[in-house]
């Protein structure tokens, strides 16, 4: 059984996480990418799945990669699935997000960033337990950030969401966060050091 997946003009890890997906539920999948990271990443997923894979460029710039399932993947792959999933961390799982941009340099290219790993820790094998923010990363919590929607979907989902207080007072956004809990630095501190994971991106 086989699937096709267009991931032209989608958005790093859109093609991935989508690939990953439909290997789930097929033994064979078609993606059809249009740019060389997008390949290069599919090609990687199919190595780390154990999946054979044949890459034909066409005309328009785009690649059609074929995936198939062969049974070898990688060691560190096979060991999670004969455990069930990845390892289940020991203790809650904390993510940490310290700034409103993700890495140094750019920060129109860290505020994308940002935004993709929030939206990609849905498709992760564990959802956190504790997201908590603090610095500039308490201006993602408020009304009108990109990020709203996913952080508010998270919640629904019963993950606690932490905002430093401090730092909310320190911008003068306290009245505009739209999700979690006004928290203070003894109880940040409190989930971090009880933690099992920390995930600082």
């Amino acid at each position: 059984m086989g699937t096709t997946i267009d991931a032209k003009g989608l958005a790093c890890p859109q093609p991935v996480v989508l690939t990953k997906k439909a290997l789930e539920k097929n033994d064979s999948v078609i993606v059809i990418v249009d740019n060389e990271t997008a390949k290069e990443n599919v090609s990687r997923l199919a190595e780390k799945s154990g999946c054979s894979i044949t890459v034909e460029p066409a005309s328009d710039g785009t690649f059609r990669l074929t995936l198939s399932k062969t049974g070898t993947a990688s060691p560190s792959d096979t060991a999670a699935e004969e455990s069930g999933n990845a390892p289940t961390p020991v203790g809650p799982n904390v993510f940490v997000i310290a700034a409103n941009t993700m890495g140094k340099g750019d920060d129109e290219l860290g505020e994308v960033l940002m935004k993709a790993f929030i939206h990609t820790i849905f498709d992760l094998d564990y959802l956190p337990d504790t997201v908590i923010f603090y610095n500039t990363g308490v201006k993602l919590a408020v009304k009108d950030s990109d990020v709203l929607d996913d952080l508010k979907k998270l919640e629904a989902q019963d993950v606690e969401i932490l905002v430093c207080g401090t730092c909310a007072n320190f911008f003068n956004i306290k009245d505009d966060i739209a999700v979690g809990i006004i928290s203070n630095m003894y109880d940040i501190a409190g989930t971090m050091s009880r933690a099992g994971r920390i995930v600082m991106p």
